[in-house]
């Protein structure tokens, strides 16, 4: 009986194409918008979770409050120094403590000139230093190596000069010469891609900071007691640095905590995107219950027939609704079709051109299937007051209807 139903619904709606067509497009955007929507959503989730992952569940990090702009921007904010670093070094749990300072330079590789950042980095505790990045070519630097640095993907493949940079170039920081050690393996972050990296005694010599630190990193002997270590931590920082809770002025972040605020922020973007979608599909589920009102309204006479032959009111219901589930169904085919190209677009200009793996949508099956029920239950209760007026049609007055 239903597929009776699908088989009249379906020659309906071959009878009007050009209406079905111009109907379902409100639908069609709508569904391609969710899919890319969620597919970015569940992509920029596993990004940033793989990024913690790599990071290690054992590490928590400290950096200074009320530093606006990028590291290093704002000398005259709050500093960490190495007083902060000798008094975590002292905590009962903490295993490795490790330090990056930021500064802004002027860089020069053959007779080009670029601003760029410049990370000065801890050599004591490698490990914890580079837990996080990955060598392509060369070696780390390490602790007695001097004029060397290390460079981001960006400088191998002229993303940010437009020569490529190789093992032992020598390359011009604030007019110093310096050779290329290592060259990392991309990151995906374009601002981390192009950082160079000196030893921390080099970098406080070239821009005369002599004990500013911007980050803290620090790593614990046992995982499950990370957050009472953290929690430690504070206090003593508290102390040792004068202040209280009302005037703290770093701050701690444990891998909890920054995925919680990366959550919160792509939950924000997410719910407002999805407002805007929202708009979309109430304008296509308006677009089938007009197109089905107008339907309705063609075939009194049809439907007179229907019910003198014995057709039931369920009968005609189940018709419309399903002649309306279809027109949100195939808008929501044409809506993925489009949101997988899409994403697929997304994730090639986010790599190829903003070198950057954070934006690589995720498509999983449940995603297509979905988008594709959604549409249809859409579609079905957008048709559900045209099927309803529909049944109150009387058989005599169909019948004499012109």
């Amino acid at each position: 009986m239903l597929t009776d139903y699908a088989l009249i619904a379906l020659k309906n709606l071959r009878k009007r194409k050009l209406r079905s067509f111009l109907t379902l497009s409100g639908i069609t955007i709508s569904i391609a918008a969710i899919f890319v929507l969620i597919s970015v959503s569940l992509g920029l989730t596993a990004a940033i979770e793989q990024q913690f992952e790599e990071v290690g569940a054992d590490k928590f990090f400290i950096q200074t409050r009320g530093q606006f702009g990028p590291p290093g921007s704002d000398t005259s904010a709050v500093m960490l120094t190495q007083d902060d670093v000798d008094t975590i070094k002292k905590i009962t749990g903490v295993k490795n403590v490790a330090t990056w300072t930021v500064a802004n330079a002027k860089i020069e590789f053959k007779d080009e000139i670029r601003f760029a950042q410049i990370a000065g980095i801890s050599l004591d505790n490698p490990e914890l230093t580079f837990a996080t990045l990955d060598i392509e070519e060369g070696r780390f630097i390490e602790e007695g190596d001097s004029g060397e640095i290390l460079i981001g993907s960006q400088y191998k493949e002229a993303r940010f000069f437009t020569h490529e940079a190789a093992l032992r170039d020598t390359i011009k920081i604030s007019e110093r010469e310096f050779r290329v050690k290592g060259i990392l393996e991309t990151v995906g972050n374009p601002s981390d891609d192009r950082l160079i990296y000196l030893p921390e005694d080099e970098f406080r010599a070239l821009f005369d900071i002599p004990e500013r630190i911007d980050f803290i990193f620090v790593q614990v002997e046992e995982t499950e007691n990370l957050q009472e270590i953290a929690e430690r931590t504070e206090r003593a920082l508290l102390r040792s640095r004068g202040i209280d809770e009302a005037t703290q002025d770093f701050t701690i972040l444990t891998p909890e905590e920054l995925l919680k605020s990366f959550g919160t922020i792509l939950s924000i973007v997410t719910s407002f995107l999805f407002g805007v979608a929202a708009i979309s599909l109430l304008v296509g589920g308006i677009n089938i219950a007009n197109s089905m009102f107008t339907s309705v309204l063609e075939r009194i006479k049809d439907i007179g027939v229907m019910k003198s032959v014995g057709a039931q009111n369920k009968d005609i219901l189940t018709i419309f609704l399903i002649e309306a589930g279809f027109l949100g169904f195939i808008g929501g085919i044409f809506g993925v079709i489009i949101g997988f190209g899409i994403s697929n677009l997304i994730s090639y200009i986010a790599l190829n051109q903003l070198s950057t793996t954070l934006l690589q949508p995720v498509t999983p099956v449940y995603l297509f299937v979905g988008c594709l029920l959604f549409a249809f239950v859409t579609g079905a209760v957008s048709g559900l007051w045209p099927a309803w007026k529909a049944t109150k049609i009387r058989p005599v007055e169909a019948l004499r209807y012109e």
